[in-house]
């Protein structure tokens, strides 16, 4: 699978242990910065990321920055993207399994690398139940959307 990672400044320390993981499951990952703990704002590399999920080039992606929130709500804004915040693998599983997310975003100040690996490895691994779900899902791109 081919997935983008970004984040701003906040998040960099653990985008890196997250990059290095995907790499090591034998993901090909395109990194769209930042690439410093140098402050940073958040909508510059979540912006490409996104697009790069939106446009094909990227199946998935993982956006990390402080909170995790900015880089919900920039990715939220594009169609077809159903970024989910996630800070334990049981809302990592849960946003796969009944959104479909195709972008996680993580808090950089609230967990530690090797929780944000957890989150990650849940988040791939996890199918879309579909069933009910599909319905749900459809109406978030659809809000007159009925069955």
């Amino acid at each position: 699978m081919t997935i983008a990672v970004a984040s701003d400044h906040a998040g960099f320390e653990l985008k890196q242990a997250v990059k290095a993981y995907l790499q090591e499951i034998g993901h090909q990952v395109i990194d769209f910065g930042t690439d410093s703990a140098e402050s940073m704002d958040y909508p510059d590399t979540a912006h490409p990321a996104t697009k790069a999920v939106v446009e094909g080039r990227c199946e998935r992606a993982v956006l990390i920055c402080g909170t995790g929130q900015g880089m919900q709500l920039t990715a939220n804004r594009y169609p077809g993207i159903r970024a989910a915040l996630a800070w334990t693998p049981e809302i990592a599983r849960l946003a796969r399994s009944h959104n479909d997310s195709n972008i996680l975003t993580m808090p950089g100040r609230f967990i530690d690398p090797k929780t944000a690996i957890a989150i990650t490895k849940v988040w791939l691994e996890t199918p879309f139940d579909g069933g009910r779900h599909e319905r749900r899902v459809k109406k978030i791109h659809n809000p007159d959307y009925r069955e």
